[in-house]
């Protein structure tokens, strides 16, 4: 238990801020919880001949989970402006660990599906965590701090996928729940012991928090925009990942340990994000925006370039590229959000990730079916065209009287 200096009230910052190790905590818990939400994506082939499931339904190993994960950011993460948020981010871990658990003891799709919904809602650890990091340290350093976080997170999203290959092929698909589980039982207990205590305001309750969420909406100008920027650069995001391991097959010849290391290349981008926390620190938010949509933009057209050439470094670079911008963008809208109003902060970054994850789940979809009928010169133009609708939304904000501040 922490000694009660540690404890915090609801919409003031701890003056000395986060230590590096704490801060540390924080990137290794928000990548590890997100990361639950992938292991299965290389994986789908040898779960669904386990547990005899139908070609023609594989693809829920993968959307029950994101529907959890969509299910938990709606109606959980708002609550860390309800209870105490230590308490919160314990009980959301739990309960990943006993998704995890039944996931490697399952021997039946239905359990498996239910076990997976499970843990895509306690995954939502990670956006409670953030929020809570953004009020242990004082505004002028925010941006460096949640930028530092992101990046953990970021590494979670893009070490999954060969985390999960190189276990499975060593040990098999179930070894990879169970070491998860393992591992976040020991963070559950690690973060119990080492973060402070939250209390947000008690009056507030849970039916009234949900409530507010569309009147929250409604009156934030900057959810809105900051929410359509990121939506878009995750779905070009989702598609690109979706469909580059069938790229990297068919062009490249490559196998599982191929496709597994080309993510590992893609992590890259997660470097990215503290550098973003130290532009929107600096007042940079606004051309620090432009700047990563472009570059966004750009990643598809070299990606294309560098299949239709048959270079595999063109396409990696594409790829750091691409996780880079997306990520800038991300950091710089949370920082953004995070000074609006430290009681709503849960609130809001719910909001924002669930558009983001409506957004990338539609991305996903249409990706498979885009790769399929057009290839991947249709997938590329399909990246770029959320981009381009991205950019001339960033167009209006020079208009007189803009939406988003320049800080």
């Amino acid at each position: 238990m922490p000694h009660p200096q540690h404890s915090i009230p609801s919409g003031t910052s701890a003056p000395a801020g986060l230590s590096t190790g704490l801060t540390i905590l924080f990137a290794i818990a928000c990548g590890l919880c997100v990361a639950n939400i992938y292991f299965a994506q290389p994986l789908i082939g040898p779960i669904a001949a386990t547990l005899q499931l139908h070609a023609g339904l594989a693809g829920l190993i993968m959307t029950l989970t994101q529907l959890g994960y969509g299910a938990g950011l709606l109606m959980l993460v708002p609550l860390a402006d309800v209870v105490e948020n230590r308490r919160l981010i314990t009980f959301l871990m739990v309960g990943a660990v006993i998704g995890l658990v039944g996931i490697a003891l399952s021997n039946s799709a239905a359990t498996f599906l239910a076990a997976s919904f499970l843990v895509g809602t306690c995954a939502v650890a990670a956006q409670v965590l953030v929020p809570l990091a953004s009020h242990l340290v004082p505004e002028a350093t925010r941006g460096k701090v949640v930028g530092n976080i992101m990046a953990g997170l970021l590494a979670g999203i893009m070490l999954a996928r060969p985390f999960s290959s190189l276990i499975a092929a060593a040990f098999g698909w179930r070894a990879v729940f169970a070491i998860s589980a393992v591992l976040m039982a020991t963070l559950a207990v690690v973060l119990w012991r080492a973060l402070p205590q939250r209390r947000p305001h008690a009056s507030t309750g849970y039916a009234r928090t949900m409530a507010s969420l569309p009147g929250i909406v409604w009156r934030t100008p900057l959810l809105r925009r900051r929410a359509f920027y990121q939506g878009m650069m995750f779905a070009g995001f989702q598609a690109f990942w979706t469909a580059v391991p069938l790229a990297l097959a068919h062009e490249f010849g490559l196998g599982q340990g191929g496709i597994a290391l080309f993510a590992l290349a893609g992590a890259a981008g997660a470097l990215a994000a503290p550098w973003a926390g130290r532009l929107a620190d600096r007042g940079l938010t606004r051309p620090a925006t432009g700047m990563a949509i472009v570059v966004a933009l750009l990643s598809f057209g070299l990606g294309a370039a560098a299949v239709h050439f048959r270079s595999l470094a063109g396409l990696v670079a594409a790829g750091i590229l691409l996780d880079g911008a997306v990520q800038v963008c991300n950091v710089l809208s949370l920082r953004s959000l995070y000074i609006l109003a430290p009681e709503l902060r849960g609130r809001l970054n719910g909001l924002f990730l669930t558009f983001i994850f409506m957004c990338a789940a539609v991305a996903s979809g249409l990706a498979a079916a885009i790769y399929a009928f057009h290839g991947w010169g249709g997938l590329c133009l399909l990246g770029g065209a959320f981009g381009v609708v991205a950019l001339l939304f960033y167009a209006t904000e020079f208009r007189r009287n803009s939406l988003l501040p320049a800080t």
